[in-house]
């Protein structure tokens, strides 16, 4: 049967436009009840058994059995060897990519991330002290799909940060496991590892990697065994029992977010060509069948040309079946009054890829306001972004832009307030304090602010 892509069009103008849009954009982030409960069982037990969990759990769900845990942690000896195996062209492609996903980080600490004071005039010092994290978890998604633009994407800014330890997990399911799709009963001490994986840990500066994955990763690295450390805060995408054992474990350590199907939205003016944009399209639609790509344009014949560029790439497409269910399931092709219009309707989905294919990019972009990150031009394909522009592609989805920002240097930081009151400075702001606290009916507060007054 010849597959088709029919992504949804519609109009702005026609009168049931809202009522379809919406429609078209709902996807429901709640978790099936079984995930929930099955995940719940696994934190409580890792957290109870520590290692001896973890290693069941493994074997059961990846079909990779160990003795103990040294036999799923990864070195560095690992991550240097499998680095000089690869060709000398991925070896310089990790490189590059790298050193410009650092270069930008770097430059986001220079502007937000270090510490500052100041003195008033009475010499009370006011300012705020920046420091990172101890120690981060980053879930890196394994077995025979390759994720190190996703290992670099966390690992780097954390390094930048300052970061004292990361700690890696990355599950590396054995052939005929459970988690490729098999009886779970096989047994092996080395599953499906990824070259590029340990590579990309290498060039990174991963500190200690496990070959666990799952709820029972996350609870590791949450609570600590008597192997893998307990981190402060997790980041990494995963599958719903990930995400669903994130959203339980925060709050005993700092998660990153919880992430939606990956989403593109594409405003063109119609001057780029359409084989560009359908391909830009098929960049996230091949994900998987919930991810959301749309293009907003106020050019009715340009709409029909990306739609016949559609029926006529995707055959070629190796993930075709996957790009036509997403498409169809939940693209859309819309067409605006205006590229005004198109502006206002991008900041009411705030996406998490924004292209602006257009020739006058910067007109436009001053109208937009909510989108996880803004590609600019023609020639800026979303897919640069994701490996190797600079900018971090970890980003809100779901709408969550309006109020979210990329991961960054600033996810693996902390803030403290720095407050040094001079003896003039008490004068001044003990009675503030002092009309305040008894106004909530504290006296002990106001009373160690009136101690500091002189007579």
């Amino acid at each position: 049967m010849t597959l088709s892509a029919r992504p949804l069009r519609l109009a702005t103008a026609q009168a049931d436009f809202d009522a379809q849009f919406k429609a078209r954009l709902h996807w429901s982030a709640d978790t099936d009840a079984a995930i929930e409960r099955r995940v719940a069982e696994i934190l409580a037990d890792v957290q109870q058994r520590g290692d001896a969990a973890v290693l069941e759990y493994t074997r059961r769900f990846d079909g990779l059995a160990a003795d103990s845990m040294a036999g799923l942690e990864l070195t560095q000896a690992d991550f240097r060897e499998a680095f000089e195996a690869l060709p000398v062209e991925q070896q310089q492609a990790l490189r590059s990519a790298a050193e410009r996903v650092r270069s930008y980080h770097e430059a986001q600490k220079k502007a937000s991330g270090e510490s500052w004071s100041y003195r008033d005039a009475d010499g009370t010092l006011l300012g705020q002290k920046v420091t990172p994290l101890d120690r981060v978890g980053i879930y890196v998604p394994g077995g025979k799909a390759a994720y190190p633009s996703s290992l670099l994407m966390n690992a780097i800014p954390a390094h930048v940060a300052g970061v004292g330890e990361i700690i890696m997990v990355v599950p590396t399911p054995a052939k005929g496991s459970v988690a490729t799709g098999g009886s779970g009963d096989a047994a092996a001490t080395v599953g499906e590892r990824n070259v590029l994986v340990l590579a990309a840990a290498h060039v990174a500066g991963v500190t200690r990697a496990f070959t666990v994955g799952g709820a029972q990763a996350v609870a590791a690295l949450a609570y600590g065994t008597a192997t893998v450390p307990a981190v402060d805060k997790i980041t990494g995408p995963g599958n719903a029992y990930v995400a669903a054992a994130k959203r339980r474990v925060f709050g005993t350590v700092g998660i990153d977010m919880i992430a939606g199907p990956s989403e593109i939205l594409v405003l063109a003016d119609g001057s780029t060509p359409a084989d560009w944009v359908a391909m830009d399209l098929f960049s996230q639609a091949e994900h998987d069948e919930l991810a959301q790509s749309i293009l907003l344009c106020p050019d009715a014949a340009y709409i029909d040309a990306v739609q016949e560029a559609i029926d006529r790439l995707l055959p070629d497409m190796p993930r075709a079946e996957i790009i036509a269910a997403s498409l169809n399931g939940r693209g859309a092709l819309i067409h605006t009054r205006d590229m005004e219009e198109a502006c206002a309707i991008s900041n009411r989905i705030a996406p998490e890829h924004l292209e602006v294919s257009s020739a006058e990019p910067h007109r436009w972009e001053p109208l937009l306001k909510h989108a996880g990150a803004i590609f600019l031009g023609a020639y800026t394909s979303e897919s640069l972004g994701d490996y190797c522009a600079g900018p971090n592609h970890v980003l809100p989805t779901s709408g969550t832009a309006r109020f979210s920002s990329p991961l960054g240097v600033y996810d693996f930081q902390k803030r403290s307030s720095l407050i040094e009151v001079s003896a003039a400075g008490a004068q001044l702001l003990g009675p503030i304090a002092s009309v305040l606290a008894h106004g909530e009916g504290l006296q002990a507060h106001a009373r160690a602010a009136e101690l500091r007054l002189k007579p």
